[in-house]
């Protein structure tokens, strides 16, 4: 788990202050992945062959500044509902398999939403959003056979964030808040 340790070490050093270099984190983040794919496909092998639906696992959390380090397992074309994140910074980084990321963008009372951008992260590559109210995301495993998975660095404790659903086809959309499940402990 060294090189999992070694992704904490580089979120946390740039993860400081209220609008953190994301783009720099970004890049330190993937190189590691890069240089060291098979390396960390061992070390999480686990997760990848662990068939118990989404989990999130966290690696570590600082108080101050407050940030969290998580890996994310995805089961084959699992997709996420169109969700926030608790008004925090973020990061996502690929380290097995692809996701597709679709950015929407909502007014201030979440009734109304627009997707405006979509990505595809495969092995190394990053999203980030800064923190907003009014961004949202809906992710999915591109995959139909094989877990994906997805490190997560946040601006914070990602206890709470809310979910959209729509009402209709052509309904306002339903804001659901949620509560983040920890499925345990990765130890770097």
């Amino acid at each position: 788990m060294q090189h999992l340790k070694t992704l904490r070490d580089i979120a946390f050093d740039y993860g400081v202050g209220a609008h953190p270099d994301l783009a720099s984190m970004a890049r330190d983040l993937s190189r590691l992945v890069h240089q060291n794919r098979q390396a960390l496909g061992a070390d999480l092998a686990d997760l990848r062959t662990h068939a118990s639906g989404f989990e999130r696992w966290l690696v570590a959390r600082q108080v101050k500044p407050g940030i969290s380090v998580l890996v994310a397992a995805w089961p084959a074309n699992h997709a996420t509902p169109v969700h926030d994140h608790g008004g925090l910074w973020g990061l996502e980084l690929a380290l097995h398999g692809a996701l597709e990321v679709e950015s929407w963008e909502r007014d201030s009372r979440g009734q109304a939403l627009r997707m405006h951008g979509r990505d595809w992260l495969g092995p190394g590559d990053a999203s980030w959003l800064d923190a907003d109210d009014h961004y949202a995301r809906r992710c999915r495993n591109l995959s139909r056979h094989d877990t994906a998975l997805t490190l997560h660095v946040y601006g914070g404790d990602l206890a709470q964030y809310v979910a959209y659903e729509r009402a209709g086809e052509s309904g306002p959309w339903l804001a659901k808040p949620q509560r983040s499940a920890i499925a345990g402990h990765l130890y770097a």
